[in-house]
């Protein structure tokens, strides 16, 4: 069965709290010397972005879900084997939903799909499943 759109905002946001919060506070507070170093820095967010990538790339390869997608029993899988999905298809679907959210096209796009595939799971062949039975 297929996720549900609301189910995956709230994991997202879910992994703003859980995932990438940590991330910038380590990067502002533990490596620079804080919040203005870090606002004045170009390559604190891009490290702090990388790392996040990173992580959910990670994530997805090895348990198909992040904190998030787990929280809200969802996981994205390969749309024709149902398998998990290798890291650097999880590392370019992240950076394919950087640019979908970025344009704001992508996200709109479940709304008008019976298979709710926003246009970065189009870009890699991923679907995105509930894990209730």
């Amino acid at each position: 069965m297929y996720a549900k759109y609301i189910d995956r905002v709230k994991a997202f946001i879910t992994d703003m709290f859980m995932i990438y919060a940590p991330i910038l506070y380590i990067t502002a507070y533990i490596i620079m010397d804080g919040k203005d170093d870090f606002q004045s820095s170009e390559i604190a967010p891009l490290l702090g972005i990388t790392l996040y990538g990173f992580i959910y790339a990670l994530l997805l390869s090895k348990f198909g879900h992040t904190l998030g997608k787990k929280a809200y029993e969802i996981k994205v899988v390969d749309a024709k084997t149902g398998e998990y999905i290798s890291f650097f298809k999880a590392a370019f679907r992240f950076i394919a939903f950087l640019f979908t959210a970025a344009t704001l096209l992508g996200l709109i796009m479940p709304f008008y799909r019976k298979d709710k595939k926003a246009l970065h799971d189009l870009l890699c062949g991923t679907i995105v499943v509930s894990e209730i039975k």
